[in-house]
């Protein structure tokens, strides 16, 4: 018989789930990564594993992504800067498709402190 996950697990499956279609909606509208990065910090600190790697995983592309846009704003003046801004796209899209699949299957994230995928 398989274990069900408690109420509390469920909870935090959300939150995951939550913060990375916040990150998604970003893309968009912009402030929504902001109230996302906000709430992973909040909710690392009691969250069990697997969502605590999720967690980890998400504050670190809202930080890594910023440096990265950071770097993209400095390089758009020298022309390059829009080749690495589409990079950066696809770099935060994939991050969070990789981290909803594995949130879906209940899985951790495999190396929640990576910079690439």
């Amino acid at each position: 018989m398989t274990e069900q996950p408690s109420a509390a697990s469920k909870d935090q499956n959300n939150m995951v789930k939550v913060v990375y279609i916040l990150y998604l909606v970003s893309l968009v509208v912009g402030i929504t990564s902001i109230v996302g990065v906000v709430l992973a910090h909040v909710y690392h600190g009691s969250a069990a594993e697997p969502q605590r790697s999720h967690f980890q995983y998400q504050y670190r592309t809202f930080w890594i992504g910023l440096l990265y846009a950071i770097v993209c704003g400095v390089t758009s003046f020298i022309g390059i800067g829009f080749l690495l801004m589409i990079a950066l796209l696809i770099w935060f899209i994939v991050r969070c498709a990789k981290g909803l699949m594995a949130i879906n299957s209940g899985q951790a994230v495999p190396v929640p402190t990576t910079w690439l995928w």
